[in-house]
């Protein structure tokens, strides 16, 4: 590719800005500037953004991509840092400011983030607030001595004593990392801008001086490598500023630059950039130059910030300067502009960050090699499983051992090993997960639970001896947070950090936030970002050929879909152009679900950053980025899993109630599952378990069948093993359900009699899953079992062929691979046109295929879950609903009553904080911390003073801590009825005792008896507005004040069934509505969703068309006869409310 413009000026831009690391400040990817910038006619452009390198990796993976391309473009590592002169005097102020218990609640929301927002005016003025003093300082790496320095810098100025608002660094630390690192003054915003800021209301001469002595102490530090920065544009500070730098060349002799400080990757994005700032204040007291409206063109802002080549940078020099009436040496600007491509090139290395992978030492042993230490602690793992006698698992286990070493990474699993060790004595890990459940090495370690050799795993679908990617073992723990508190609590902040995530616009906020900036009305706005996916979903699952599923349509397909998106865009084009362009701009700073690198001294490799008080990295790993890897960082991924949490619940409830073990440990939790529940003790061939539950679909809280479909799938199944469970999970996906392969699952295992396989390997490998094609692995074996001379890891190989499309190497390896299979096929006796049918087969289910590792591992769980609700229902269904978040916690306490469990509400004295069995065995009793809205402080009052024998004991308590235990406790306590037991007669009605309880709540018995009688005539709650409270506050639907005995008794004689039982040929039936979810066909037309229950406890909706909500009312939680529709495809429906919904009672 060829340059588009050249300059005979040489320029290189040392000062540069992305989205990547100045978030709502600047605009567009490194690689969009660095695109640019290569075709205006620059050879090298300098990153540097605010106070991080967040951007870093995206700037060496393209300049490795142009280098690959042949296009000659060197990469400037640099950081445009926060500089403050003293830390410590800093600090001092700021511990004196934060003495003030008001200010520190304040400032407290403020104090952490990994995504610093730059607000540009106020750096460009004397800034005012203790809190928030800080200078520029552009810093640039001459090589990789310097880009560790500034990384070192980096990863200091965000550690807590450092930071407020923004990262600092201060001379000391400069001093201390200055080797390799050249610096200039930056912007308006800079250091010698600061002494210009704060000293020009005293004269020109006090200016000077405070620049003097900024000079004297950067020389100090960087020596020549310390630079004046001018910038060229129509502020008349920028000129003032210009000429106090320039005297300080004049007496010190310091360099000159000239930058073009760019913001977005190209001239005509300006636009688009000062709405992406704006943006970024939305919801936020908005700063007094930012206006609410977009200015007319760069000439009224005084500046254009792309990355200019030197032509542009003298016009602008020109230009400006001309507009601003103020002269300077023409001579000297042109050195300070060309002085950068000196630097660029004779001062600064080209030179790629070192990708050295990085792994900590301290988990080899002394005296050993990373490759002894996994050897022997691999044989010491198959001694003690009884398996050192074994040569299939010797052998196994050697060639795994060789691989892992020939690939260089046996201190990766030693790692691994080291976090699952920390793990396994402190909660509940899972059996294995992902394709690392195929690694007998990861068995042996007990960084897994599943046997692969018994389980028919294989170990190259995990790691391939002829691959270059890194080994990624997901790890599911119960309690993730605490793992990764514990990891960095005992190897240190600069070991273990968590993994960052980049969030961006997304188009639904965007539509929103860019249409609330220009004016135009919500009512407008919000049909159609309300409507834009749904619209889309049919079109692109369509396109892709998907019949059923989850799909979520891209940014492109909704674009290209939605009607209504697309008349809204029309009518408003400049909503559209800006879309476009700031859709996928970053928008805030999180954190990976579970992932952390573990490597020794980090903060001298990259630039950690902070979030949330969280040190974290600057770089991203995951489906839409991989930057870690690259860089030489190994993502662990440390996940939780709810389902864990169940299982220990539920073994406490064993342990207390026939163990007579009252206050368990974790080692005693862990002590029963190893003895009841591993997948090495437990019988996974008890036909009472499956029958019991996967065939009766018994499904509380049954791992990965949460989902009505799956259940549906999993009882027309019928699983009776293991694999079949497997087979179950791996069939129920979008693309094997669009192919109907879970129909034809079920025929074939009803009928196996009737399956014909190809050949004995055919049948050896698919007989498990009855003739299909299920797992990736199965591909894999049945084209090096039937292939000449195909090894495992080139069936491996194949696996990940055949999902893609192409004519480049890929394709010539798969011909290569097709070539020796056919050639196997026929000396192996297969008919030619058998063969291609079974390659044919491959090709088909290729993007079916599914991970039997995973699969295994998954079932596994799965059928952990079905033994405890078979042998233990009430412990298993008391941890269920105790594990449960609060947004299914309604739909939990129904399954429960579906299946015959009583709910006892919750009771001040009784009640505790998890879910409790009755003596019955049949009842569960609520817990407290059911309650929405009462915290665990306050539970702890209640749970450390009771028993309550009336309410003034519950009020006037000489020992609780009402501070705990405060006002809008009580309200939650009285209208959740949890108080019920303590309302006497006194107390007219509910409504009466919230009053005096929750409302007028006084510290004196006498003042509270008062009350009681002043309030008497107090009129009740709606006995609607009880049953919501209820529902609200606890999850329980209160069937029983809502269908009471006559209803039923006058439903039951007209043989009226209810809607769990519902009868095709009578059409009636009844039902308790319980949301209404409004939603729109794809013509505009508005129909609703009804979410009703009935005595079963029960969901089901009923889809109702032809909706008018002019005219159209359902009252909720209130019982309704219907005449309905029902189709086994759709469900339920109805074509008119009006006509077939009747309110009963």
């Amino acid at each position: 590719m060829n340059h588009l413009k050249k300059s005979k000026i040489p320029f290189v831009g040392l000062h540069a800005h992305s989205v990547a690391g100045s978030i709502f400040d600047a605009m567009g990817y490194p690689q969009e500037h660095m695109d640019f910038a290569y075709e205006n006619g620059s050879d090298a452009l300098a990153l540097t953004d605010h106070g991080n390198m967040n951007g870093l990796a995206y700037q060496v993976l393209h300049a490795k991509k142009m280098h690959t391309a042949g296009q000659s473009f060197k990469p400037i590592y640099g950081c445009e840092a926060y500089f403050i002169p003293s830390i410590e005097e800093w600090r001092e102020d700021y511990d004196t400011v934060m003495e003030d218990k008001k200010k520190r609640r304040a400032h407290a929301k403020e104090d952490q983030s990994g995504a610093t927002i730059e607000d540009e005016d106020a750096s460009k003025k004397a800034i005012k607030s203790i809190l928030n003093r800080r200078r520029h300082l552009i810093l640039l790496a001459q090589n990789q001595t310097g880009l560790n320095n500034i990384f070192k810098l980096i990863s200091e100025s965000y550690k807590a004593e450092n930071y407020y608002r923004y990262p600092r660094m201060d001379y000391d630390l400069l001093a201390k990392y200055s080797e390799g690192v050249i610096a200039a003054s930056a912007c308006l915003g800079g250091v010698y801008a600061g002494n210009y800021w704060e000293n020009r209301e005293d004269g020109s001469e006090a200016v000077l001086n405070a620049m003097r002595d900024t000079t004297r102490r950067m020389m100090d530090v960087f020596g020549d490598r310390w630079y004046g920065e001018l910038q060229w544009n129509s502020i008349p500070e920028q000129h003032e500023l210009n000429q106090y730098i320039i005297k300080m060349h004049e007496e010190f002799g310091i360099k000159l630059i000239s930058t073009a400080d760019s913001h977005y990757p190209n001239p005509d994005a300006w636009k688009d950039r000062e709405l992406y700032k704006r943006l970024g204040w939305l919801g936020k007291s908005r700063p007094d130059y930012e206006s609410t409206e977009l200015p007319a063109g760069t000439e009224a802002i005084g500046y254009e910030l792309y990355p200019k080549n030197g032509a542009q940078m003298w016009e602008s020099y020109k230009s400006y300067s001309a507009k601003s009436n103020v002269e300077y040496d023409d001579e000297l600007v042109m050195d300070s502009i060309t002085e950068t491509h000196r630097i660029a090139h004779e001062r600064i290395s080209t030179f790629y960050p070192d990708n050295t992978v990085r792994l900590p030492d301290f988990v080899v042993p002394a005296n050993l090699t990373a490759t002894e230490a996994l050897a022997g602690l691999s044989l010491e793992g198959l001694k003690s499983l009884n398996l050192h006698n074994n040569q299939e698992y010797i052998d196994r286990l050697d060639r795994e051992l060789h691989v892992i070493d020939d690939r260089g990474f046996s201190k990766y699993f030693l790692t691994m090993k080291a976090i699952a060790d920390r793990a396994s004595d402190t909660m509940l890990t899972g059996p294995g997960r992902g394709s690392a459940a195929g690694s007998l090495v990861a068995y042996t370690l007990g960084i897994t639970q599943v046997d692969p050799i018994k389980h028919g795993l294989l170990f190259s679908r995990f790691l391939r001896s002829d691959a270059t990617d890194y080994p990624d073992i997901d790890y599911d723990v119960a309690d993730p947070m605490l793992l990764k508190e514990m990891l960095i609590e005992e190897w240190g902040a600069d070991t273990v950090a968590p993994i960052s995530n980049w969030n961006t616009l997304q188009l639904r906020s965007l539509i929103k936030d860019i249409s609330k900036f220009y004016g135009i009305p919500f009512t407008e706005v919000n049909p159609v970002t309300g409507n834009m996916l749904h619209e889309a979903k049919a079109p692109a699952k369509k396109k892709h050929g998907i019949k059923a599923g989850v799909y979520n349509p891209t940014f492109e397909e909704v674009m290209e879909f939605s009607t209504s998106l697309q008349a809204f865009l029309r009518k408003y084009p400049h909503v559209k152009t800006h879309v476009e362009a700031l859709y996928g701009q970053v928008r805030s700073c999180s954190r990976h679900a579970g992932g952390v690198v573990v490597a020794e001294n980090l903060d001298q490799y990259m630039p950690l950053i902070n979030s949330g008080g969280v040190r974290q990295t600057p770089w991203s790993e995951g489906q839409n980025v991989r930057h870690l890897e690259p860089m030489g960082f190994i993502k662990f991924d440390i996940l939780g899993l709810s389902t864990l949490r169940m299982l220990e619940g539920c073994i406490e409830h064993i342990l207390r109630r026939h163990h007579g073990v009252e206050n368990c440990t974790f080692d005693q939790v862990k002590d029963y599952y190893n003895k009841n529940l591993h997948p090495d003790v437990i019988d996974m061939s008890d036909q009472s378990v499956y029958e019991n539950i996967f065939h009766k679909g018994k499904w509380a809280g049954i791992f990965q069948f949460t989902e009505g479909g799956a259940q549906e799938f999993c009882q027309l199944a019928k699983p009776t093993s293991l694999i079949d469970i497997s087979a179950i999970t791996s069939i129920y996906r979008p693309g094997p359900l669009s192919a109907d392969v879970d129909k034809q699952f079920v025929e074939a295992k009803e009928s196996p009699q009737y399956i014909k396989y190809l050949s004995e390997e055919v049948q050896e490998v698919t007989e498990e899953t009855y003739g299909f094609l299920i797992f990736q692995e199965q591909i894999a074996l049945l084209a090096h079992k039937l292939g000449k001379d195909l090894t495992l890891d080139e069936g491996n190989l194949l696996r990940k062929l055949l999902t893609k499309k192409g004519t480049g190497k890929g394709n010539e390896a798969k011909t290569k691979i097709y070539e020796k299979f056919m050639q196997g096929c026929s000396e192996k006796g297969m008919q030619k046109v058998d063969s291609q049918k079974l390659w044919d087969t491959f090709e088909y289910f290729s993007g079916y295929g599914f991970n039997k590792s995973h699969a295994v591992s998954y079932s596994i769980l799965s059928f952990q879950c079905a033994w405890l609700m078979n042998y233990y229902p009430v412990e298993w269904m008391a941890a269920f609903l105790d594990k449960e978040p609060e947004s299914r916690k309604e739909k939990a306490i129904n399954i429960a009553k579906k299946h015959g469990f009583n709910i006892e509400t919750v009771d001040i004295n009784r009640s505790g904080m998890v879910w409790e069995i009755a003596d019955n065995d049949s009842a569960l009793i609520q817990p407290l911390s059911s309650i929405k809205g009462l915290g665990e402080k306050a539970i702890e009052q209640i749970i450390n003073h009771r028993p309550f024998h009336t309410i003034e004991e519950f009020l006037f308590h000489d020992e609780i801590k009402y501070s705990k235990l405060n006002k809008k406790c009580l309200d939650v306590l009285v209208r959740s009825e949890a108080l019920n037991p303590l309302m006497d007669e006194r107390f007219t009605n509910m409504k009466h005792f919230w009053y005096c309880v929750a409302v007028e709540r006084v510290r004196k018995a006498g003042k509270f008896h008062e009350n009681i009688e002043l309030s008497k005539n107090e009129i009740d709650f709606t006995e609607e507005d009880k049953i919501q409270y209820l529902v609200d506050l606890t999850g329980i639907f209160p069937m029983d004040r809502v269908v009471n005995e006559a209803i039923l008794k006058k439903l039951s004689n007209k043989s009226i069934p209810p809607i769990s039982e519902f009868d095709p040929d009578l059409q009636l039936t009844w039902f308790i509505p319980r949301a209404i979810i409004p939603k729109k066909t794809k013509h505009g037309k508005t129909y609703w969703i009804v979410e009703v229950i009935d005595s079963t406890s029960s969901l089901t909706k009923i889809k109702c068309w032809g909706v008018r909500p002019d005219r159209d009312m359902i009252h909720v939680n209130r019982p309704y006869l219907a005449k309905l529709d029902f189709n086994s495809q759709w469900g339920f429906s109805t074509r008119s409310i009006r006509h077939n919904f009747r309110l009963l009672g």
